[in-house]
């Protein structure tokens, strides 16, 4: 009974969701809310609560945190350079930009934080995606997979706890796993480029002076004027009959978006640019030295795992705020400028506490896994490794890391030994699953992902499951393929 009611819970979220019959945050409340009353359990709702709430607190002042040190860089204008770089190489084709998104989240995820990777990725691109009125769903989707395959690292978390679930050398779980996810990392990008073209197609192909919002012929400066005020786009025929001479157009994923939609379910309008406006009154360009380094230090030490996550952004944003912006009004107005995010991520974190909690708290994640595991035929047990991959794509991204990997990856362990399959094979098979994992709703980065981007979440589930789980394969194929599951 306990499995039924928790994949119907699973399912009834899903569909909450992606139909948008309730939001998110309300459907990761209510929903397993209720099916805790139905297991019979609500007696027990507080203390399961705030069980999650407590497992989850560390990461949601992190993200609350991290958001302001970075919401505080983008507008001192950290990130200026380094977008009209990309711009520059991109040639505002539409392409070539989602290409450099996956190029960019996979480079970015080095330091093995999915929240940093996301807002790092987000700050550079979004403004690139609406100056070109590109869909922000493809931004979000190919840098979540991006993402998911790096994830893997050593330092990423899913390597680690496979090795500390089955009393493993990382290095001895991940070293051979490199050519597969070498093949998934490829994978992506190779669909970013097909998607890219889906785009150019579309839109067509700006000039560098029309992306720039800059008529032709005019000197390029030095300080162009990217997601000016009031620049609006002067995109060529194509885009501009894309994006508003008609009622809706297709969307990359094949399914129709009306013209605000093409933006990535925003309509916003030409104020939602002024992202790198150069002229803003908040940038600090004798400070950016400053900023940089203490960017790069503090990403440093997250690396290197010097102090708590959370205890670093907290210090961060602290010396961020107190150096850029010393007059006690600046920094409130900085505070509540990036104040709607931090209420969204951490409103999400929260809510997904009550799911989760409930989820492990009645015993339904157990019983999942175990019906699962136990109805895997006999014949199938010298194909474990295989089976574990397979099993991997549903499992992490219906349950959080540590679950999988501290609850059910054991058991299959358990299960691969006794037909001669080593753990090694299980720990390494049991990574596949990760590229969808980083768009489940029950990890607190996707949601700093949609929501800098301010893309529905149900969009993104809509537009990257399928993807995801297709990169997962992927990987799951090239490595049984080298002989390393």
């Amino acid at each position: 009974m306990l499995t039924i009611l928790g994949f119907g819970m699973i399912a009834t979220f899903l569909v909450l969701i992606m139909l948008k019959k309730m939001s998110p945050m309300a459907a990761l409340v209510i929903v397993p809310a209720l099916f805790c009353v139905l297991v019979g359990k609500g007696s027990h709702l507080g203390d399961y609560v705030l069980k999650g709430i407590g497992s989850l607190a560390p990461t949601a002042a992190m993200l609350m945190f991290a958001i302001v040190y970075f919401g505080v860089m983008i507008d001192v204008g950290l990130f200026d350079p380094i977008v009209r770089g990309i711009l520059r190489f991109c040639k505002a084709d539409p392409m070539r930009v989602v290409v450099g998104t996956a190029v960019l989240a996979a480079i970015v995820s080095l330091d093995g934080d999915g929240s940093t990777t996301f807002m790092i990725t987000v700050s550079a691109m979004v403004p690139l995606y609406r100056r070109l009125k590109m869909s922000l769903v493809i931004m979000t989707g190919v840098a979540a997979m991006a993402n998911g395959v790096m994830n893997t690292l050593p330092w990423g978390g899913p390597t680690a706890r496979a090795a500390t679930a089955l009393k493993l050398d990382a290095g001895d779980i991940f070293v051979p796993m490199i050519p597969a996810l070498a093949v998934g990392l490829l994978f992506v990008i190779g669909l970013a480029y097909v998607l890219g073209l889906r785009e150019r197609k579309r839109l067509g192909v700006l000039t560098l002076e029309e992306a720039l919002g800059r008529p032709d012929g005019e000197p390029e400066p030095e300080q162009a004027l990217i997601g000016s005020a009031g620049a609006g786009s002067t995109a060529s025929g194509a885009a501009s009959e894309a994006v508003t001479g008609s009622a809706s157009g297709a969307a990359a994923d094949g399914h129709t978006i009306d013209a605000g939609d093409a933006q990535g379910g925003s309509r916003e309008d030409d104020a939602s640019a002024e992202i790198l406006d150069p002229r803003r009154a908040t940038l600090r360009p004798r400070l950016y030295w400053f900023n940089a380094a203490l960017t790069v230090a503090l990403l440093t030490l997250l690396i290197c795992q010097t102090l708590p996550i959370p205890v670093l952004f907290l210090l961060g944003a602290a010396i961020a705020l107190t150096v850029n912006f010393p007059h006690m009004p600046d920094q409130k107005a900085r505070i509540a400028a990036h104040a709607e995010n931090v209420l969204n991520v951490s409103g999400m974190v929260f809510a997904a506490a009550v799911f989760t909690g409930v989820l492990t708290g009645t015993g339904m994640v157990e019983e999942m896994a175990r019906t699962v595991v136990d109805s895997v035929p006999d014949a199938m047990g010298p194909h474990m490794g295989l089976v574990t991959g397979v099993l991997s794509i549903p499992f992490t991204y219906f349950m959080s890391n540590d679950g999988f990997y501290f609850g059910i990856v054991p058991i299959l362990a358990e299960a691969g030994a006794a037909h001669g399959v080593s753990p090694l094979e299980i720990a390494r098979a049991s990574l596949v699953g990760q590229a969808l994992h980083m768009s489940s709703p029950l990890v607190p980065a996707v949601y700093v992902l949609v929501g800098m981007a301010k893309v529905e979440f149900g969009d993104h589930t809509r537009f990257t499951v399928k993807w995801a789980a297709l990169t997962s394969l992927v990987v799951l194929g090239a490595g049984m393929l080298f002989g390393i599951i």
